[in-house]
């Protein structure tokens, strides 16, 4: 076994008992009133997909549902997919994206919203702050350019389809738990 499966693997098992400690520590013993703080939609790669996150995703205009019945899955698959390409990314270590690429990125996200306290707004309500919503930039970039140089050679017209097949590859690779439709 690859020192990458390894690390893969290893990250897995260490996010499942994490996720069973946490159900364990949370479930009361005795009858309690509980509140849900966040839901755990799936686990790639070792990390950890939550509600919050697909909430923050949505609300920043990170990523779109589209016209899908369900926006929940439809952002969660796009961030399950996401998590696997910066996996990716890691491994091969494109160059840093310059700061002035990421202020613009996010200058771009604050301009969708009708005013700073609005974008104020979606981003604390998100459970975000700057500096987390800059290093999703930073890595949204990474993944732009490992994609632009992996894909150069490839007609426009036909990149996205090379992409998409790449991606349907690392999902067959990959440690996958979807817990979404079990948590319906």
């Amino acid at each position: 076994m690859t020192r990458v499966m390894q690390n893969a693997k290893w990250r897995m098992q260490i996010a499942t008992l994490c996720i069973l400690h946490l159900t364990f520590c949370i479930t009361p013993s005795r009858r309690v009133s509980a509140e849900t703080i966040d839901r755990v939609l799936a686990v790639v790669a070792g990390q950890i997909i939550t509600l919050s996150d697909v909430t923050a995703a949505r609300a920043l205009g990170l990523q779109s549902p589209g016209n899908a019945v369900d926006p929940v899955r439809a952002v969660l698959s796009k961030l399950m997919d996401r998590e696997l390409v910066l996996a990716e990314v890691e491994r091969y270590a494109p160059p840093e994206p310059p700061a002035d690429a990421i202020d613009r990125e996010v200058d771009s996200i604050r301009t969708r919203f009708p005013s700073s306290q609005a974008f104020d707004a979606a981003l604390g309500g998100s459970g975000l702050n700057d500096k987390h919503l800059r290093e999703m930039v930073r890595q949204d970039l990474r993944i732009r350019m490992y994609e632009e140089q992996r894909f150069a050679a490839a007609d426009p017209a036909r990149r996205q389809t090379m992409i998409d097949d790449w991606i349907v590859g690392l999902r067959r690779r990959a440690d996958i738990i979807d817990l979404y439709l079990q948590s319906r």
